[in-house]
């Protein structure tokens, strides 16, 4: 773990294109600026597990497949306004031990929310698991730079609540068969006025489809039975969680106007541009041109409006935070997090689509990655995994 845990085995390869936005670090360290899951990573054959036997201690009794699936909590509901992530590499040997793990990062914590997910590297040899069909390893894309110590892991547990001290102090207790890998705590910046902002002043969640029409999360968040995924992962969702550093002595400096442009959005209301509220459609038929919402605009880019793009919609969430670097110092960034039913088809299209935007040169991707989170069900978390 990066704040001195030491380096973790089980490290996922990432395919490196090196450190093409060294300038753009450099001047960021210059200025001085800027239950969940486990690290996707390579999905490695599993084909040799089939015929593993469960050990005992994993509570398989308490699993009813006949019972309703019941979604993960923390996903669809609002956020609230402290968070804080901690990824874990697994210590533990068996079967056994792997439970004993889950059991642990399962226990209520009173006034949180407390979601555990699992990641691609939990499926290696180790333990004989069948992995959900989708989960690979979060790329570099051309924008990030990579720090591995801030990436993957086998779990993620991502802890919610009202009072920071409550995420904090629960993210920090001594639990068997973990290694912590990375932790970083999110909150919401304190601003005037409705909403949460972040930290380059603009509305959270602005544009994100609509959390509790359940007809639309079944088609965009949740696993379906007939999407080809083992069983004990219907019901649950694909988790991509981005840690971003934001280059803010350079958007400081930027007028409201340019800030309204990089985004295509206004400060004050959220609306888009052109528009006078945040719920309005951005009309872009009318704007070929993007004189008035710039065809390079975060929005304009991030959803075109068509109708390929409507289906690729995900369901943002997102907390900014402050950390201190012992070689940068102190900087501010952003914990970007989404769900989706399938990663490719969700967030990896939006990213392809953002490549160039006007808001890359403010921001610097370095961590993260893919992660999945299983339904409700059985004793602890993930329960599922172990008997189908």
């Amino acid at each position: 773990m990066p704040d001195g845990d030491g380096r973790e085995p089980h490290r996922p390869h990432i395919p490196h294109r090196g450190m093409r936005r060294r300038a753009v670090l450099t001047g960021l360290v210059a200025a001085g600026t800027a239950a969940s899951a486990a690290a996707g990573c390579r999905r490695p054959d599993s084909s040799n597990n089939a015929d593993r036997a469960t050990p005992p201690g994993t509570g398989r009794p308490a699993i009813d497949r006949a019972a309703p699936v019941v979604h993960p909590a923390g996903v669809v509901s609002p956020p609230l306004p402290a968070c804080t992530m901690t990824a874990y590499d697994v210590t533990a040997t068996n079967r056994a031990g792997l439970a004993a793990a889950l059991r642990a990062l399962g226990q209520p914590v009173r006034d949180a929310i407390v979601s555990v997910a699992v990641g691609g590297s939990l499926f290696d040899d180790r333990f004989g698991l069948s992995p959900p069909r989708l989960l690979t390893a979060m790329p570099e894309f051309p924008s990030d730079v990579l720090d591995l110590d801030w990436c993957h892991g086998d779990l993620l547990v991502q802890i919610t609540a009202t009072d920071p001290t409550i995420a904090k102090r629960a993210s920090r207790r001594s639990l068997p068969g973990l290694r912590p890998r990375w932790r970083l705590d999110g909150f919401h910046p304190r601003n005037r006025g409705p909403g949460v902002r972040n930290l380059f002043g603009f509305r959270e969640g602005a544009g994100n489809p609509e959390a509790s029409d359940a007809q639309l999360m079944d088609d965009l968040v949740w696993v379906k039975p007939g999407d080809g995924e083992p069983a004990w992962c219907v019901g649950g969702t694909y988790q991509v969680v981005r840690l971003i550093r934001l280059a803010m002595s350079s958007w400081d400096v930027e007028s409201t106007t340019e800030q309204e442009k990089v985004f295509g959005r206004r400060k004050d209301t959220g609306a888009p541009l052109g528009q006078d509220t945040e719920t309005a459609d951005p009309d872009y038929a009318a704007d070929p041109d993007g004189r008035t919402i710039a065809l390079n605009a975060h929005i304009r880019r991030a959803n075109p409006r068509t109708p390929d793009a409507l289906a690729h919609q995900i369901l943002r969430r997102g907390w900014s935070y402050r950390r201190r670097d012992d070689a940068a110092g102190e900087h501010l960034g952003q914990i970007f997090v989404c769900y989706q039913r399938d990663v490719e088809k969700g967030f990896a299209a939006i990213q392809q689509r953002l490549a160039s935007e006007a808001l890359e040169r403010y921001l610097l991707p370095y961590g993260g990655g893919y992660y999945f989170i299983p339904p409700v069900g059985g004793e602890y978390p993930g329960q599922a995994m172990f008997t189908m």
